[in-house]
């Protein structure tokens, strides 16, 4: 049972997205580092409670959204960061926003991967196979051996599909609007990320 004076992260991700989303399919999309940051932000939840598979990613996703957050008083929008960076020549150095940038989109890609997969596995108690598609569609690709080798191993100590729930203070049919509601909202969110990278040939595979 739901906890109603708890808090439910999933519905905080869902209006954030929602509004990022009305922003980027707005005629002239300025997302402001503040606002996007902030969004990413609610999100860093969703990987602690996936526990230790996922304990690099959320490490690596955390400090990336708090890079931004930080430079958020300096910059205003992720438009601005980038030329900036590219001004500077520092766009794939280690530590620079656009590099960082990159990292938490990946990170955002996930989450709608994951949240797609265990909508689509309804009935399944076992996260696993949700966790596994959503990894291996997304972050494998770009991860050593190493890395992959404790994610496989972290899959064994994944929390059930209702312990998720319970972590997450929702119920199963709450639960699955607000991650469709996140799938639907982050895909344009998303796609508007990978066109300030393509559109300036900076790629998005590195």
């Amino acid at each position: 049972m739901a906890d109603s004076n708890a808090e439910r992260p999933l519905r905080k991700i869902s209006t954030a997205f929602k509004e990022l989303a009305a922003t980027v399919s707005s005629p002239s999309p300025e997302v402001s580092v503040a606002q996007f940051s902030h969004a990413c932000s609610l999100v860093s939840p969703l990987f602690g409670c996936l526990g230790i598979a996922f304990k690099f990613a959320q490490m690596d996703y955390v400090a990336k959204v708090e890079d931004l957050a930080k430079a958020s008083s300096s910059v205003s929008t992720l438009v601005v960061m980038m030329e900036r960076d590219i001004e500077a020549n520092c766009v794939r150095k280690a530590g620079s926003h656009t590099r960082n940038l990159l990292r938490v989109k990946r990170g955002l890609d996930m989450v709608k991967a994951l949240f797609e997969e265990i909508i689509a596995s309804e009935g399944d108690n076992s996260l696993k196979d949700p966790a596994s598609k959503s990894y291996d569609q997304v972050f494998r690709p770009h991860h050593g051996w190493v890395i992959q080798k404790a994610v496989a191993l972290g899959m064994c100590a994944l929390p059930t599909r209702s312990q998720l729930l319970t972590m997450l203070n929702e119920e199963e049919a709450e639960a699955k609007i607000h991650m469709q509601s996140y799938v639907n909202a982050s895909a344009p969110v998303i796609a508007y990320l990978d066109n300030l990278f393509l559109s300036r040939q900076l790629g998005i595979d590195w």
